[in-house]
């Protein structure tokens, strides 16, 4: 019998690691614009997301947004959006990606707290969406379809 990664690699899904933080949290690197980041996969999170703080790290053109953000325990927050940006996960990529920015800070410090690495963002459903997601929580992986 066939195992899911086998099955998911003939159907051209890439294969992408996270880690469980003691938060409880799956940390994912990824690429943003060729550099390297810390992200939250976040299956509730609407849109992926960058903090203020990294907007020049990933070289992103930010403008200004009507859009409010809300998370939890947080919400009407200032937003910007960086359109067309080069993701990648793994070997998974994908070109012409919109992100929101907004106030990570929130995240950071309830990391923080825990002793747990501050992220620069977060990979959110338009990623799983737009990959087709398949989430191996069991044995840590996201597999995405190219």
């Amino acid at each position: 019998m066939k195992n899911l990664h086998e099955i998911l690699k003939k159907e051209k899904y890439k294969k992408i690691k996270f880690k469980l933080t003691k938060t409880q949290h799956l940390l994912i690197k990824a690429k943003i614009n060729g550099v390297k980041g810390n992200f939250i996969l976040d299956t509730g999170a609407s849109n992926s997301c960058i903090g203020f703080d990294s907007v020049e790290l990933f070289q992103l053109n930010a403008i200004d947004s009507k859009t409010k953000a809300s998370g939890a325990g947080a919400t009407g927050m200032h937003t910007q959006t960086a359109l067309n940006n080069h993701l990648q996960l793994g070997s998974w990529k994908s070109s012409d990606f919109d992100l929101v920015i907004f106030d990570l800070s929130h995240v950071n410090e309830a990391l923080q707290q825990y002793k747990a690495k501050p992220v620069h963002g977060i990979i959110g459903a338009d990623v799983l969406m737009k990959g087709k997601a398949i989430v191996d929580y069991y044995n840590h992986y996201l597999y995405l379809l190219q």
